[in-house]
């Protein structure tokens, strides 16, 4: 015998002994919870034999249940324990794990793999659905108060990502096809974390361990507010100098404004540089030797001169066609450089040590969100992509053991 099947052998037989031995357990007839009597209305059907998962694989608990004639009911002892859509705690929890990391059937057969445990794929998504919101409604501790490092810089940063979703979901909107109808609806992520040292070059090192997500599919607003929550629970009141981040949408800049408008803005360089680059082929022509030359010298300009926004505005000006297509777009790169200038004064950024380019949320629009809600093949129902992303944002953020720990209830009181 191959020694694989000796050790999924054992593991059967351990798994059958701990079903046995779990199953006399919470059926033990001294366990009381003061709720386990009838109310006014309810029938009292007791002793009633109810499957659960477990860790072990299904038990058979015996328990009162009243039903109150409404077509509802309850089993008080279960509820003290924590039972939840007919599995254990231990149970859902690597349940909800196991579908937020991966699409619902391959996460059954994932759990099926590393347990043992033959869990349908559908019974997780009922899961992650029933739990999700929970998880966006706990209150999550906040950051321990600690004196703030010498040279500490909060920064926050804001994007968004569209992701495939239902026909139902997308009626009424305008969207990017030919037919300006939509197939995606958008994701908001944003981001938290804290920089306090540079490499040996001067530039800016994320602080290990500190960068914490909050991702919606709620308006700007509503995603201004949680991400401005996220902020205060990191400790934002306390830090010296903030920083926030992002790309040149108009809602992006509005959020900042309302919810962080003590905090230096910086539109990210990259995204600044792609402009740069339209503008040099609005002047001097697409994919010549000309705009390539000056999107070059300009980005060098722009990065490392002091006013180096103005001499690129000067100089596009100096260089503007009088008439016709290539004016027009010139005109409007030249509109975008005008209204984002106090937000690329990137050779001061640089020499106060800052980032200037918000790879960390860019790098998050693809963890967070696309590894799992852009795959070939998905469309989502809104609630349902939400749930998911509350529980992910808790697993990137490190908080998914402890909203774990604090949603499992003592065991009753023996009588």
């Amino acid at each position: 015998m191959p020694p694989q099947w000796l050790e999924l052998g054992i593991r059967e037989a351990l798994l059958r002994d701990g079903r046995r031995a779990l199953e006399d357990l919470l059926n033990d007839a001294h366990w009381r919870v003061e709720a386990d009597q009838a109310r006014p209305g309810e029938k009292c059907y007791a002793a009633r034999p109810n499957q659960v998962g477990s860790l072990f694989g299904e038990v058979i608990l015996r328990r009162n249940y009243y039903a109150d004639g409404q077509g509802g009911g309850r089993a008080p002892l279960d509820e003290a324990l924590g039972i939840v859509e007919g599995c254990t705690p231990a149970l859902a929890r690597l349940m909800c794990r196991a579908g937020a990391v991966e699409h619902y059937e391959a996460a059954a057969a994932s759990l099926n793999e590393y347990s043992g445990l033959s869990v349908p794929g559908r019974r997780i998504q009922r899961m992650v659905n029933r739990l999700g919101p929970q998880m966006a409604q706990w209150p999550r501790p906040a950051a321990e108060v600690s004196p703030v490092p010498a040279g500490q810089v909060f920064y926050v940063e804001g994007d968004g990502t569209g992701i495939p979703v239902r026909p139902e979901d997308t009626e009424g909107r305008q969207g990017k096809q030919p037919d300006q109808s939509a197939k995606t609806r958008e994701v908001k992520l944003g981001c938290v974390f804290t920089q306090t040292q540079q490499d040996e070059e001067g530039k800016p090192l994320r602080d290990p361990q500190s960068t914490s997500y909050v991702a919606t599919l709620a308006p700007a607003a509503e995603f201004g507010a949680l991400l401005r929550a996220e902020a205060i629970q990191r400790g934002l009141a306390r830090a010296k100098l903030v920083v926030f981040l992002g790309d040149g949408a108009a809602w992006v800049w509005e959020l900042a404004r309302v919810n962080f408008p003590m905090a230096v803005l910086i539109l990210d360089f990259f995204h600044a540089a792609e402009h740069l680059e339209g503008l040099a082929q609005g002047l001097f022509g697409e994919n010549t030797d000309r705009s390539k030359t000056q999107w070059e010298q300009w980005a060098k300009v722009l990065k490392e001169q002091p006013d180096g926004v103005e001499i690129v505005l000067r100089q596009a000006r100096q260089a503007l066609p009088r008439r016709g297509q290539r004016r027009a777009a010139a005109l409007k790169q030249i509109e975008y450089f005008e209204s984002n200038t106090n937000k690329m004064r990137y050779a001061e950024y640089q020499a106060r040590g800052l980032f200037i380019g918000s790879g960390v949320i860019e790098a998050g629009c693809k963890t967070v969100i696309g590894l799992r809600l852009k795959q070939s093949g998905m469309f989502w129902g809104v609630p349902g992509a939400q749930n998911v992303l509350d529980i992910r944002c808790l697993l990137e953020n490190r908080q998914f053991g402890l909203f774990w720990e604090q949603y499992r209830k003592p065991l009753p009181t023996a009588a």
